[in-house]
Protein backbone atom coordinates (compact mmCIF):
# COMPACT_ATOMS: atom_id res chain seq x y z
CA UNK A 1 0.00 0.00 0.00
CA UNK A 2 1.42 3.57 -1.13
CA UNK A 3 2.52 5.77 2.02
CA UNK A 4 0.41 9.15 2.17
CA UNK A 5 2.04 12.11 4.04
CA UNK A 6 1.20 15.29 5.82
CA UNK A 7 3.41 17.64 6.24
CA UNK A 8 3.01 20.60 8.87
CA UNK A 9 5.37 23.77 8.60
CA UNK A 10 4.93 26.65 10.88
CA UNK A 11 7.22 29.41 12.43
CA UNK A 12 9.17 27.09 14.76
CA UNK A 13 8.64 23.45 13.65
CA UNK A 14 7.75 20.75 11.07
CA UNK A 15 5.89 18.24 11.39
CA UNK A 16 5.40 15.28 9.33
CA UNK A 17 3.63 12.61 9.33
CA UNK A 18 2.17 8.70 7.51
CA UNK A 19 -1.30 8.91 7.97
CA UNK A 20 -3.91 5.76 8.03
CA UNK A 21 -7.17 5.99 6.04
CA UNK A 22 -8.59 6.35 9.52
CA UNK A 23 -6.78 9.36 10.37
CA UNK A 24 -4.38 7.28 12.99
CA UNK A 25 -0.23 8.76 12.95
CA UNK A 26 1.82 5.73 12.12
CA UNK A 27 5.07 7.67 12.04
CA UNK A 28 6.14 11.34 12.84
CA UNK A 29 9.64 13.39 11.86
CA UNK A 30 10.02 16.48 13.16
CA UNK A 31 12.55 19.46 12.42
CA UNK A 32 13.13 22.94 13.21
CA UNK A 33 11.89 25.67 11.03
CA UNK A 34 15.11 27.82 9.99
CA UNK A 35 13.03 30.75 10.39
CA UNK A 36 11.26 33.64 7.76
CA UNK A 37 14.79 35.58 7.33
CA UNK A 38 16.29 32.67 5.34
CA UNK A 39 16.13 31.68 2.06
CA UNK A 40 13.06 29.78 1.07
CA UNK A 41 15.27 26.73 -0.09
CA UNK A 42 16.36 26.24 3.45
CA UNK A 43 12.56 25.57 4.76
CA UNK A 44 12.44 23.58 1.81
CA UNK A 45 15.32 21.80 2.93
CA UNK A 46 13.73 20.86 6.60
CA UNK A 47 10.92 19.83 4.83
CA UNK A 48 12.06 17.69 2.16
CA UNK A 49 14.61 15.98 5.57
CA UNK A 50 11.30 15.50 7.34
CA UNK A 51 9.79 13.63 4.77
CA UNK A 52 12.61 11.64 3.95
CA UNK A 53 12.67 9.95 6.98
CA UNK A 54 8.76 9.59 7.10
CA UNK A 55 9.14 8.05 3.84
CA UNK A 56 12.42 5.58 4.02
CA UNK A 57 11.70 3.33 1.32
CA UNK A 58 8.38 2.73 0.61
CA UNK A 59 6.40 3.98 -2.54
CA UNK A 60 4.54 6.96 -1.35
CA UNK A 61 1.30 7.89 -2.76
CA UNK A 62 1.26 11.93 -2.02
CA UNK A 63 1.76 13.94 -0.13
CA UNK A 64 0.11 17.25 1.66
CA UNK A 65 1.76 20.21 3.03
CA UNK A 66 -0.38 22.62 5.40
CA UNK A 67 1.83 25.95 5.52
CA UNK A 68 1.47 28.17 8.09
CA UNK A 69 0.60 31.13 4.92
CA UNK A 70 -1.45 32.51 2.75
CA UNK A 71 -2.69 29.40 0.38
CA UNK A 72 -4.04 30.50 -3.18
CA UNK A 73 -7.75 29.29 -4.60
CA UNK A 74 -5.82 27.00 -6.86
CA UNK A 75 -3.87 25.36 -3.61
CA UNK A 76 -0.61 26.32 -5.99
CA UNK A 77 1.14 28.83 -4.13
CA UNK A 78 2.29 30.37 -1.13
CA UNK A 79 1.19 34.40 -1.39
CA UNK A 80 2.48 35.38 1.92
CA UNK A 81 3.78 33.54 5.04
CA UNK A 82 4.39 36.12 8.27
CA UNK A 83 6.61 33.51 9.99
CA UNK A 84 7.99 31.70 6.98
CA UNK A 85 10.00 33.30 4.13
CA UNK A 86 7.63 31.97 1.16
CA UNK A 87 6.33 35.34 -0.71
CA UNK A 88 4.50 34.20 -3.57
CA UNK A 89 6.35 31.11 -4.25
CA UNK A 90 5.08 28.29 -6.62
CA UNK A 91 5.92 25.81 -3.06
CA UNK A 92 3.40 22.75 -4.68
CA UNK A 93 5.13 22.33 -7.73
CA UNK A 94 8.79 23.04 -7.02
CA UNK A 95 7.98 20.56 -4.05
CA UNK A 96 6.06 17.87 -6.53
CA UNK A 97 9.55 18.12 -8.75
CA UNK A 98 12.23 18.32 -5.69
CA UNK A 99 10.31 15.10 -4.38
CA UNK A 100 8.86 13.27 -7.71
CA UNK A 101 5.81 12.62 -5.89
CA UNK A 102 2.23 14.03 -6.51
CA UNK A 103 1.68 17.08 -3.76
CA UNK A 104 -0.96 19.12 -2.63
CA UNK A 105 -0.99 22.25 -0.81
CA UNK A 106 -3.62 24.17 2.03
CA UNK A 107 -3.30 26.49 4.69
CA UNK A 108 -2.62 24.58 8.10
CA UNK A 109 -5.44 25.91 9.83
CA UNK A 110 -7.84 24.57 7.28
CA UNK A 111 -6.19 21.44 7.27
CA UNK A 112 -6.19 21.24 10.86
CA UNK A 113 -10.26 21.85 10.49
CA UNK A 114 -10.60 19.09 7.76
CA UNK A 115 -9.34 16.49 10.52
CA UNK A 116 -11.20 17.59 13.13
CA UNK A 117 -14.06 17.34 10.33
CA UNK A 118 -13.46 14.10 9.87
CA UNK A 119 -12.05 12.59 12.56
CA UNK A 120 -12.34 14.45 15.65
CA UNK A 121 -13.92 17.32 17.75
CA UNK A 122 -15.62 19.14 15.17
CA UNK A 123 -18.04 15.81 14.81
CA UNK A 124 -21.41 16.02 13.14
CA UNK A 125 -21.98 19.86 13.22
CA UNK A 126 -22.18 21.18 10.02
CA UNK A 127 -21.34 24.59 10.96
CA UNK A 128 -17.65 25.59 12.84
CA UNK A 129 -15.00 28.05 13.61
CA UNK A 130 -11.52 26.54 14.27
CA UNK A 131 -8.58 28.32 15.94
CA UNK A 132 -5.10 27.23 15.93
CA UNK A 133 -3.19 28.53 18.59
CA UNK A 134 0.71 28.70 17.98
CA UNK A 135 3.26 31.15 17.07
CA UNK A 136 0.21 32.96 15.79
CA UNK A 137 -3.46 32.25 15.38
CA UNK A 138 -4.59 30.32 12.16
CA UNK A 139 -8.04 29.59 11.81
CA UNK A 140 -10.68 27.90 9.41
CA UNK A 141 -14.51 28.41 8.81
CA UNK A 142 -16.76 24.84 8.52
CA UNK A 143 -19.76 25.76 6.31
CA UNK A 144 -22.44 23.04 5.81
CA UNK A 145 -20.01 20.28 6.78
CA UNK A 146 -17.20 21.64 4.41
CA UNK A 147 -13.97 24.03 4.61
CA UNK A 148 -15.00 27.43 3.21
CA UNK A 149 -11.93 28.34 1.36
CA UNK A 150 -13.43 32.01 0.04
CA UNK A 151 -12.67 33.73 -2.97
CA UNK A 152 -8.80 33.75 -2.86
CA UNK A 153 -8.58 30.78 -1.06
CA UNK A 154 -7.82 32.86 2.35
CA UNK A 155 -10.18 32.82 4.43
CA UNK A 156 -9.77 32.27 8.09
CA UNK A 157 -7.14 34.42 8.69
CA UNK A 158 -8.67 35.65 12.01
CA UNK A 159 -4.89 36.22 13.50
CA UNK A 160 -4.75 39.06 11.29
CA UNK A 161 -7.88 40.95 12.07
CA UNK A 162 -7.03 44.24 14.16
CA UNK A 163 -7.69 44.49 17.54
CA UNK A 164 -6.37 47.57 18.79
CA UNK A 165 -5.75 50.33 16.98
CA UNK A 166 -2.24 51.16 17.07
CA UNK A 167 -1.11 48.17 19.36
CA UNK A 168 1.59 45.76 18.90
CA UNK A 169 3.81 45.20 15.71
CA UNK A 170 2.83 42.34 13.96
CA UNK A 171 5.20 40.32 11.58
CA UNK A 172 2.67 40.74 9.00
CA UNK A 173 3.25 43.86 8.99
CA UNK A 174 0.23 45.51 10.61
CA UNK A 175 -0.10 46.82 13.72
CA UNK A 176 -2.71 45.38 16.97
CA UNK A 177 -3.08 41.71 15.30
CA UNK A 178 -5.41 39.50 17.51
CA UNK A 179 -2.50 37.27 17.35
CA UNK A 180 -0.11 39.77 18.92
CA UNK A 181 -2.87 39.34 22.48
CA UNK A 182 -3.63 35.86 22.36
CA UNK A 183 -1.11 32.89 20.99
CA UNK A 184 2.10 31.60 22.15
CA UNK A 185 4.23 34.51 21.55
CA UNK A 186 1.96 36.60 23.56
CA UNK A 187 1.49 34.24 26.41
CA UNK A 188 5.78 34.20 26.36
CA UNK A 189 5.61 38.02 25.86
CA UNK A 190 3.37 38.98 28.94
CA UNK A 191 5.30 36.34 30.99
CA UNK A 192 8.44 37.77 30.57
CA UNK A 193 7.51 41.35 31.04
CA UNK A 194 6.41 39.95 34.41
CA UNK A 195 9.69 38.27 35.84
CA UNK A 196 11.76 40.59 37.74
CA UNK A 197 8.72 42.52 38.98
CA UNK A 198 6.70 39.40 40.95
CA UNK A 199 7.73 36.30 42.79
CA UNK A 200 7.80 33.68 40.19
CA UNK A 201 8.83 29.75 39.33
CA UNK A 202 9.34 31.02 36.22
CA UNK A 203 12.82 32.59 37.03
CA UNK A 204 14.08 29.14 37.67
CA UNK A 205 12.55 27.56 34.48
CA UNK A 206 14.29 29.55 32.34
CA UNK A 207 17.52 30.35 34.80
CA UNK A 208 16.95 33.80 35.20
CA UNK A 209 17.11 34.72 31.49
CA UNK A 210 13.61 35.55 30.22
CA UNK A 211 14.79 35.61 26.72
CA UNK A 212 14.58 31.79 27.20
CA UNK A 213 11.44 31.33 28.19
CA UNK A 214 9.11 28.98 26.24
CA UNK A 215 5.48 28.33 26.29
CA UNK A 216 5.54 24.87 27.63
CA UNK A 217 7.79 26.65 30.77
CA UNK A 218 4.52 28.92 31.11
CA UNK A 219 2.14 26.21 30.66
CA UNK A 220 3.89 24.03 33.39
CA UNK A 221 4.57 26.97 35.68
CA UNK A 222 0.63 27.67 35.51
CA UNK A 223 -0.45 24.10 36.54
CA UNK A 224 1.60 24.10 39.41
CA UNK A 225 -0.48 27.26 40.31
CA UNK A 226 2.40 29.88 39.92
CA UNK A 227 0.44 33.24 40.13
CA UNK A 228 2.56 34.86 36.85
CA UNK A 229 1.90 31.88 35.01
CA UNK A 230 -1.66 32.37 35.67
CA UNK A 231 -1.88 35.92 34.97
CA UNK A 232 -0.43 35.21 31.54
CA UNK A 233 -2.91 32.52 30.84
CA UNK A 234 -5.58 35.35 32.13
CA UNK A 235 -4.25 37.76 29.23
CA UNK A 236 -4.37 35.22 26.49
CA UNK A 237 -7.84 33.90 27.27
CA UNK A 238 -9.81 36.94 27.83
CA UNK A 239 -8.19 37.97 24.38
CA UNK A 240 -9.17 34.82 23.01
CA UNK A 241 -12.61 34.85 24.25
CA UNK A 242 -12.89 38.61 22.44
CA UNK A 243 -12.00 37.49 19.36
CA UNK A 244 -14.23 34.77 19.64
CA UNK A 245 -17.53 36.66 20.49
CA UNK A 246 -16.84 38.43 17.09
CA UNK A 247 -16.61 35.22 15.18
CA UNK A 248 -19.33 33.65 16.60
CA UNK A 249 -21.37 37.00 15.90
CA UNK A 250 -20.14 36.61 12.22
CA UNK A 251 -20.37 32.92 11.78
CA UNK A 252 -23.53 31.81 14.21
CA UNK A 253 -21.34 28.30 14.35
CA UNK A 254 -22.61 25.17 16.11
CA UNK A 255 -19.09 24.52 17.46
CA UNK A 256 -16.20 26.48 18.25
CA UNK A 257 -12.66 24.05 18.63
CA UNK A 258 -9.02 25.44 19.88
CA UNK A 259 -6.07 23.16 18.47
CA UNK A 260 -2.45 24.53 18.09
CA UNK A 261 0.26 23.96 20.71
CA UNK A 262 -1.41 26.57 23.43
CA UNK A 263 -4.26 24.57 23.57
CA UNK A 264 -2.38 21.85 25.17
CA UNK A 265 -3.06 24.19 28.48
CA UNK A 266 -6.74 23.05 28.46
CA UNK A 267 -8.90 24.90 30.99
CA UNK A 268 -5.92 27.36 32.19
CA UNK A 269 -6.69 28.62 28.39
CA UNK A 270 -10.08 28.31 27.53
CA UNK A 271 -12.10 28.95 30.86
CA UNK A 272 -11.04 32.62 30.48
CA UNK A 273 -11.86 32.01 27.10
CA UNK A 274 -15.51 30.99 27.37
CA UNK A 275 -16.17 33.74 30.03
CA UNK A 276 -14.73 36.35 28.20
CA UNK A 277 -16.75 35.04 24.87
CA UNK A 278 -20.12 35.07 26.80
CA UNK A 279 -19.59 38.65 28.30
CA UNK A 280 -18.39 40.20 25.38
CA UNK A 281 -20.76 38.02 22.60
CA UNK A 282 -23.68 40.56 21.76
CA UNK A 283 -27.29 38.65 22.43
CA UNK A 284 -25.30 35.81 24.17
CA UNK A 285 -29.13 35.54 26.38
CA UNK A 286 -30.77 35.15 23.65
CA UNK A 287 -28.82 32.41 21.94
CA UNK A 288 -27.48 29.29 21.95
CA UNK A 289 -23.91 30.06 22.80
CA UNK A 290 -21.76 27.69 21.13
CA UNK A 291 -19.45 25.70 23.43
CA UNK A 292 -15.64 26.01 23.27
CA UNK A 293 -13.63 23.12 22.98
CA UNK A 294 -10.47 21.74 22.89
CA UNK A 295 -8.90 19.74 19.73
CA UNK A 296 -9.31 16.53 19.79
CA UNK A 297 -5.88 15.84 17.37
CA UNK A 298 -3.82 18.22 19.12
CA UNK A 299 -1.11 19.24 17.61
CA UNK A 300 -0.78 16.75 14.74
CA UNK A 301 -4.15 17.68 13.72
CA UNK A 302 -2.56 19.94 10.55
CA UNK A 303 -0.55 16.69 9.50
CA UNK A 304 -3.13 14.58 9.45
CA UNK A 305 -5.26 16.96 7.53
CA UNK A 306 -2.84 17.30 4.99
CA UNK A 307 -2.17 13.49 4.93
CA UNK A 308 -6.16 13.33 4.43
CA UNK A 309 -6.64 15.97 1.68
CA UNK A 310 -3.58 14.06 -0.22
CA UNK A 311 -5.27 10.49 -0.21
CA UNK A 312 -8.54 11.97 -1.22
CA UNK A 313 -7.02 14.14 -3.89
CA UNK A 314 -5.18 11.36 -5.35
CA UNK A 315 -8.02 8.98 -4.92
CA UNK A 316 -10.63 11.24 -6.61
CA UNK A 317 -7.95 11.89 -9.11
CA UNK A 318 -7.30 8.17 -9.72
CA UNK A 319 -11.13 7.44 -9.66
CA UNK A 320 -11.52 10.12 -12.90
CA UNK A 321 -8.76 8.62 -14.36
CA UNK A 322 -10.49 5.02 -13.97
CA UNK A 323 -13.48 6.35 -15.80
CA UNK A 324 -12.14 8.49 -18.30
CA UNK A 325 -10.14 5.10 -19.47
CA UNK A 326 -13.02 3.03 -19.05
CA UNK A 327 -15.37 5.38 -21.61
CA UNK A 328 -12.69 5.28 -23.48
CA UNK A 329 -12.41 1.36 -24.53
CA UNK A 330 -16.33 1.48 -24.75
CA UNK A 331 -16.36 3.73 -26.88
CA UNK A 332 -13.88 1.92 -29.35
CA UNK A 333 -15.76 -1.14 -28.72
CA UNK A 334 -18.77 0.78 -30.14
CA UNK A 335 -17.18 2.24 -33.56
Amino acid sequence: MPLFIGVDIGGTKVLATAVSSAGRVLRTARRETPGRRVEASLVEDALTAAVQEIAGTRRVGAIGIAAAGFVDAQGERVRFAPHLPWRDEGVRARLAERWSAPVVLDNDANCAARAELTYGAVGSAQDAIVVTMGTGIGGAVVLDGSVHRGYNGMAGEFGHMQVVAGGHPCECGGSGCWEQYSSGNALVRFARSRIGQQPTALRDLCDGDPDRLTGPMVTEAASAGDDVALQAFASVGDWLGVGLANLVAAFDPEIVVIGGGVSAAGDLLLEPARRAMRESLVGAEHRTVPPVVRAALGPEAGAIGAADLARQTFRSAGTRARARRRAARGTARHR
